[in-house]
């Protein structure tokens, strides 16, 4: 009985060798796969001006679905520097909009991309992009300062004044950050408190309340997440 039992145990193993065969390379073929599939579904949007609050979007570009990028832009940094789209050619940012004598929404929007600074300070794919609200009030003067007080890494972070109407122009029709319609004029004034997540083909992948301190984490996966997308 016992050389029956063997033997039957024998010729199972015969018969069987080829699906033992073909689950181990199911299991090193077909499962990475999928995995690598699942990897690539997880993208953050793009958005595009119909993507978005048609409240947020200059009525000029409410009805354009695709190809939106942040138009060319040249600023003035707190040391004095010309900053254009050159100095984020191939960077991940977030871009804001505040002014130094604000005492409201600027304060926690301040300290939480303070926060991202810090979560990324090693990482040179990722920098930060602030722009001045009030720049007949924000020279260049007033910005170093301030990002001296702050703690503002200059290599990662530009706090950018420039020409009031260009500024305007880039909140509203490039970055989507603002509300209220304006002309950029004397009397117009946009306070947002919007995070925009730019990737390196200058496309939106991200908007977020920069006052929250628990969008931050949200933000610093999403920038880990839009990496994988890139290697």
């Amino acid at each position: 009985m016992q050389y029956n039992f063997a033997e039957m145990n024998i010729q199972f193993f015969k018969k069987s060798k080829y699906t033992f065969l073909f689950l181990i390379l199911f299991t090193l073929i077909a499962l990475p796969a999928y995995y690598f599939l699942i990897k690539v579904d997880q993208k953050l949007p793009i958005y595009n001006p119909a993507d978005v609050n048609p409240k947020l979007v200059d009525n000029s570009i409410r009805m354009f679905t695709k190809n939106h990028t942040v138009s060319d832009f040249e600023l003035i940094n707190q040391n004095g520097k010309k900053v254009t789209q050159e100095d984020y050619k191939g960077k991940i940012y977030v871009a804001d909009f505040f002014f130094v004598t604000c005492k409201g929404i600027c304060i926690p929007m301040s300290n939480n991309m303070l926060k991202l600074q810090e979560a990324f300070k090693d990482d040179d794919d990722i920098m930060f992009l602030s722009h001045t609200v009030t720049p007949e009030l924000d020279s260049v003067p007033v910005l170093k300062a301030y990002t001296e007080r702050k703690g503002i890494d200059d290599k990662k972070w530009n706090v950018t004044t420039g020409e009031k109407k260009h500024i305007y122009e880039l909140a509203r029709k490039s970055y989507f950050a603002v509300l209220d319609e304006g002309d950029g004029g004397v009397q117009d004034f946009i306070h947002t408190e919007n995070f925009i997540l730019i990737d390196k083909d200058k496309r939106i992948r991200g908007m977020y309340d920069g006052t929250k301190y628990e969008n931050m984490q949200k933000i610093i996966d999403d920038i880990l997440l839009l990496k994988e997308e890139y290697k």
